[in-house]
């Protein structure tokens, strides 16, 4: 398995509220875990959000009895919902915070991907698939026939998510389950990334970059000189491939 994970502030933001986790090595009961947050909330709470969160799935999956990934996923997701929440109530100034998540496991050729809100898991073969749906409002509409997928990149709600870890008593996750080709890559990414890059951009770069620290850094870079008006992060893996490094 070959990985390469990096976090970047942007062009326009001071703070950096996104928060990555990255284990090609077992995690509890699963065989690795890859995880991307995006924090929101007011000074510093965004951030305390997206690490706290990552940091409390992490340590649910490690503690897990359960077996089966989703299981695991949605029992490590549903306590740090819980737990957020009860930091925010404690803490005025933590009051509204909360974050998206995106999180995949690898078994052989079976990925398990979990997702709330709009950071998103993407896989290259023949073409890039979106593998997550956003939980946005505009993604909502799309998916309703309201708008098409052009008007929903510049529309002035695009940033209204429908569902967050810490926004409401509990939360639901979607899961998915993947059947990867040996020659398949895996992107899991914040919406930093996929505001500034269209997707026929985002294919553009995995496929004439072959190692995965160049993929995420031409990424970045290039998320960065379209506006870079967000955090930025991303974490590319060839789950065939046998070298990792991070950023």
């Amino acid at each position: 398995m070959k990985t390469f994970s990096m976090t970047d502030t942007g062009v326009l933001r001071e703070m950096n509220q996104d928060y990555y986790f990255a284990s090609d090595m077992a995690v509890g009961n699963l065989p690795n875990l890859y995880i991307v947050a995006d924090g929101m909330g007011g000074h510093k709470a965004g951030e305390y959000a997206s690490r706290y969160t990552t940091e409390r799935i992490a340590a649910s999956v490690s503690r897990s009895r359960e077996t089966e990934p989703v299981a695991i996923l949605q029992e490590a997701i549903r306590k740090a919902n819980e737990i957020l929440l009860m930091e925010a109530r404690e803490d005025e100034a933590k009051a509204g915070m909360g974050t998206t998540i995106v999180a995949a496991t690898i078994d052989q050729n079976r990925m398990v991907v979990a997702n709330v809100g709009d950071s998103r898991l993407y896989v290259l073969s023949d073409r890039l698939r979106q593998i997550t749906k956003d939980h946005s409002l505009v993604e909502e509409m799309v998916r309703m026939g309201e708008m098409d997928e052009r008007e929903a990149r510049s529309h002035p709600d695009k940033n209204i998510i429908t569902r967050a870890i810490g926004a409401t008593d509990s939360v639901e996750a979607d899961f998915f389950e993947v059947e990867l080709g040996p020659q398949d890559s895996v992107l899991l990414c914040s919406d930093g990334l996929t505001n500034m890059v269209e997707d026929e951009e985002i294919r553009q770069i995995l496929i004439s970059h072959e190692k995965p620290e160049e993929q995420v850094q031409t990424l970045i870079q290039t998320a960065n000189q379209n506006g870079g008006r967000d955090n930025i992060t991303a974490i590319l893996i060839k789950p065939f491939s046998d070298e990792v490094t991070e950023c």
